[in-house]
């Protein structure tokens, strides 16, 4: 009995860790989305854009939640003078957040 209460509870650590992991994936690809089309948008051309793309997913480690990355994104669209608002990337994060899902459950 107490060897099916640790397999039981190994499994539940391994689901945890897995599902962990994979929001982890979820949100670097959403990032990574982000900062494609922000890149694009601002006009970088496409040598700057993987560069500028992966800054976006590397602003994200500053703190938890989105707010870092936001940040990141409006300091660039303002030092770049786009016309793109704050609004614009929290609609995009959730539109890319979405699409992130999509491709990383195709990819498990």
């Amino acid at each position: 009995m107490v060897n099916s209460f640790n397999d039981r509870e190994k499994g539940f650590e391994a689901k945890f860790k897995f599902d962990q992991e994979t929001e982890f994936r979820i949100t670097a690809r959403r990032n990574k989305l982000l900062g494609l089309w922000l890149g694009e948008h601002l006009g970088l051309n496409e040598s700057e854009i993987d560069d500028f793309s992966a800054s976006v997913v590397a602003s994200d480690l500053e703190e938890p939640g989105d707010e870092d990355v936001i940040r990141k994104c409006m300091a660039d669209i303002q030092m770049r003078g786009a016309k793109i608002s704050d609004d614009d990337i929290r609609n995009k994060i959730i539109e890319f957040t979405g699409e992130a899902h999509r491709q990383i459950v195709k990819e498990l």
